[in-house]
């Protein structure tokens, strides 16, 4: 077993913890320079960027700039992805870092509005597209390295550092929109919202040293296909296919609970630091979540876990307006946490479960393509989607709920048709299907 390879449980512990800062650490400033753009887009974006516009069409031509990152995030995973496969993990690691935090820290300059007038809008979109671009080769490279470099037995615990960092990102870049909110309005819109940008840029100077020191990997040129993308739609066409829906549905279900709640919270009455306050009560649940789901994941399957946590989130957003509206605090805290332990649990196997379905030699082009592609398709246009539903049904949730419910079925069913692998062996992995009692589920159980 490859626990026995290593120095008993002090070295595993210490390599652990090296991987989980060097993947999860990497994918939090990712997450932290996404959803402070979304909080921004939400709160004072739509004022700076298109004053033109009333407040509501404000906030949806500013999700749909937030939506253009997404369109360069396929190319970018397919790109980065094959020199990840032919070159190695370690140099596109670092290059993706370094132009997540150029790109943040520039936002962060840009002039407004009244300052340029439509120039601004279009940096705007500019800089969003090249972040897309690099967040698409980040996710998939940051998973990877958890992956390939975890016990067989703890893949999907090591691949949810991605994962967990996401939670990290989310809650740092809540909870620092959450301070600047506490000043008054105008010093919001003149500089104080460029503060989490600035940060965020500088924080990536701690994650390139992290990753400069890790381990050099032997030039993988002679293992790699020429086009490694190629050669796994010709060998995995539909398990691509099934992992871009995967993507696709827990993307939208992850941007409608983490960006466009903040938008519902405001427009029931909460103030933007209230709203704010439940986002970091879910981030928290989140984090916490998503190792222990994982961790089921390793003991009973990927499969169970996705399927029945995926179904679970989708029913509970029709409970979760409700006691949003109630506008008691402990039933709106209630809310956003359970949409977050819900929401854990397809995030917190999907780096391992998409990873698993694929050979090493084509992994990287392969999970880093799929997954961006629904990230594309899903996370692109949730908020827009969600938003201008919430409008079309004149500020009633069901509209919402519903394409809530539609994601979650699009997750389920494609989860349902990929192979159950979380006890092939690593070295096996993506080569035959599984088989045998091994690769039995609980969930295989019960509809067998």
């Amino acid at each position: 077993m490859t626990q026995t390879a290593r120095s008993g449980p002090r070295a595993e512990a210490t390599t652990a913890a090296r991987t989980f800062f060097i993947s999860g650490f990497g994918t939090a400033l990712e997450f932290y320079d996404f959803i402070i753009y979304g909080l921004a887009a939400a709160i004072v974006f739509p004022t700076l960027f298109f004053p033109s516009l009333d407040h509501r069409m404000g906030t949806l031509v500013a999700f749909a700039a937030f939506g253009s990152g997404f369109i360069a995030r396929p190319l970018g995973g397919i790109v980065i992805g094959h020199f990840g496969d032919r070159i190695g993990r370690k140099a596109m690691l670092l290059l993706t870092l370094l132009v997540m935090g150029a790109s943040t820290f520039l936002i962060g300059c840009l002039p407004d509005y009244g300052n340029v007038g439509v120039t601004a809008p279009v940096l705007l979109v500019v800089l969003r597209l090249i972040q897309g671009f690099a967040a698409g080769g980040e996710w998939g490279g940051a998973s990877l390295f958890g992956i390939e470099n975890a016990p067989d037995n703890r893949r999907g615990l090591w691949g949810s550092f991605t994962s967990a960092g996401i939670g990290i990102g989310s809650l740092f870049g809540t909870g620092v929109f959450t301070l600047i909110t506490l000043l008054p309005r105008q010093q919001l819109e003149t500089w104080a919202w460029r503060v989490p940008f600035w940060l965020g840029g500088l924080l990536v100077v701690v994650g390139l040293v992290a990753r400069s020191r890790m381990p050099q990997e032997e030039r993988r040129t002679e293992h790699a296909p020429r086009v490694p993308i190629l050669e796994s739609i010709k060998r995995h066409p539909r398990h691509m296919l099934l992992a871009i829906g995967v993507a696709f549905g827990y993307n939208t279900l992850a941007y409608i609970g983490t960006i466009f709640t903040v938008t519902y919270a405001e427009e029931r009455g909460y103030s933007y630091t209230e709203s704010l306050l439940l986002q970091v009560a879910g981030s928290i649940a989140f984090t916490v979540a998503v190792p222990v789901m994982a961790l089921l994941s390793d003991r009973i399957g990927r499969k169970p876990v996705v399927i029945l946590g995926t179904l679970a989130y989708g029913a509970f957003f029709f409970a979760y307006f409700p006691m949003v509206d109630g506008h008691v605090l402990v039933l709106a805290t209630g809310a956003y946490v359970l949409v977050n332990v819900l929401m854990a649990a397809p995030q917190g196997c999907i780096p391992a479960f998409l990873g698993e379905q694929f050979p090493n030699s084509t992994r990287y082009s392969s999970i880093s393509a799929t997954y961006q592609t629904g990230a594309a398709l899903g996370g692109g246009t949730a908020a827009t989607a969600a938003t201008a539903l919430f409008i079309a049904f004149d500020s009633d949730p069901i509209g919402v709920g519903l394409y809530s419910g539609a994601a979650a079925l699009v997750l389920a069913l494609c989860a349902w048709g990929l192979r159950e692998t979380s006890k092939v062996p690593t070295a096996d992995l993506g080569e035959r299907p599984a088989s045998g009692p091994a690769s039995r589920t609980a969930l295989d159980t019960l509809t067998t």
